[in-house]
């Protein structure tokens, strides 16, 4: 080994020492967070501290411009360090308050298979409130729902929108339809990579599979690619294994880098969305509903119908705007057995239970011919 050679790999060497020491002081805060939850929930006291984070933060961005790093990136990883605590000690209120910090397993139902992005973002939500966390896995979004009614799973978790190809249509269709409640969300970054057997070059892919979403999500790339036919796959994980078990070199698939590496596939390229920044919220259902603690920060989110008069939608919004309550997202979707009806898929901020939401629905109830909650649940805190 040459001197250089010798040099570059003692300063690698050290990079990765002190990579180590990051991962384990965070290791370290994370473990005296779990420590001081037991108090919080005792005494209700609030879980986030605005002034004393601004503070940290404060002190964070000086010691940046002290050791010359960027204050701004420092700034951003820090919040997303709070985000992160705070994003725990929600889950623990919440499993304390309805009864389930006891529970050590828990059965979750999604569609796809191993390494699908809903079986990531069900291990994202449940692998550390829970010692085991139970995918099953569903060929069809609606079978996921169902095996939740039938009680086969305890939650399903399915996805709700995205920021590139928008809302997903059969999620909303499933909530109108299953006696299931909204109890959580999860927000995962979607990258999405094509891989195929064994690297060779993209010119040579005759055949793309993945699932509709992921081709929608990817459509300008794809437009990329000359003589090659888009096929689409009930999931993007299964498609990955279809590629792998077929071995042909000629056939690729879109799917996550984490299942290129359970089926033992070549990822020829990354970050193939139309958008850089590409994110999936999903929400977690259940039969029962939950009770949220109020010092969360916590949505509710509901399906309503309005009478067949003119303005009737802007008068149901009023109502809750003379309540004081603020929208987040409004959602139609056509009415089943009733043509040209709609039905509105509202997010509010807030829980159900606070005055001023609860009047809101109230009024809002009384003058809906189809009215349905779906829950109140905490408000997914961060940016990843």
């Amino acid at each position: 080994m040459s001197s250089k050679e010798e040099i570059l790999s003692e300063i690698r060497e050290t990079i990765d020492r002190l990579d180590e020491t990051i991962v384990k002081a965070l290791g370290k805060r994370q473990r005296i967070v779990q420590e001081i939850i037991a108090g919080k929930i005792e005494d209700s006291r609030d879980i986030r501290d605005p002034k004393r984070e601004e503070v940290l933060l404060d002190k964070i961005r000086k010691m940046g411009a002290e050791e010359g790093v960027d204050p701004y990136f420092l700034e951003q990883l820090f919040r997303e360090i709070i985000h992160h605590s705070v994003r725990y000690q929600t889950h623990a209120l919440v499993d304390h308050q309805n009864s389930k910090s006891a529970e050590k397993t828990i059965r979750v139902a999604y569609q796809g298979t191993d390494g699908a992005f809903s079986h990531q973002a069900a291990m994202r939500h449940f692998d550390q409130r829970y010692d085991e966390v139970d995918c099953i896995g569903f060929t069809r979004f609606d079978q996921a729902a169902e095996a939740v009614v039938q009680q086969n799973a305890d939650v399903a978790i399915l996805p709700i929108e995205n920021t590139t190809a928008g809302s997903i249509n059969d999620t909303y269709d499933l909530l109108a339809d299953k006696h299931l409640f909204i109890i959580g969300e999860e927000v995962l970054r979607i990258i999405h990579c094509l891989m195929a057997c064994e690297k060779v070059e993209i010119s040579h892919i005759r055949r793309v599979l993945s699932h509709p979403q992921a081709i929608a999500q990817c459509s300008r790339f794809l437009a990329g690619l000359s003589r090659c036919h888009v096929e689409s796959y009930f999931d993007t994980a299964m498609a990955a294994r279809k590629v792998g078990n077929e071995g042909d070199l000629s056939q690729a698939a879109i799917a996550s880098a984490y299942a290129a590496e359970i089926y033992g596939l070549q990822i020829l390229e990354r970050d193939l969305a139309n958008q850089p920044e590409n994110y999936t919220r999903f929400v977690v259902v259940s039969r029962e509903p939950v009770a949220c603690d109020p010092q969360l920060n916590c949505k509710t989110s509901l399906i309503f119908a309005t009478i067949h008069e003119k303005g009737a939608l802007l008068k149901s919004l009023n109502m809750l705007a003379d309540c004081g309550v603020n929208m987040s997202k409004l959602e139609s979707r056509p009415r089943p057995g009733h043509p040209w009806q709609s039905l509105f898929y509202l997010d509010l901020e807030g829980s159900k239970d606070e005055p001023r939401l609860a009047e809101g629905l109230k009024q809002l109830e009384r003058n809906a011919p189809f009215f349905k909650i779906l829950g109140s649940y905490p408000v997914r805190e961060g940016k990843w």
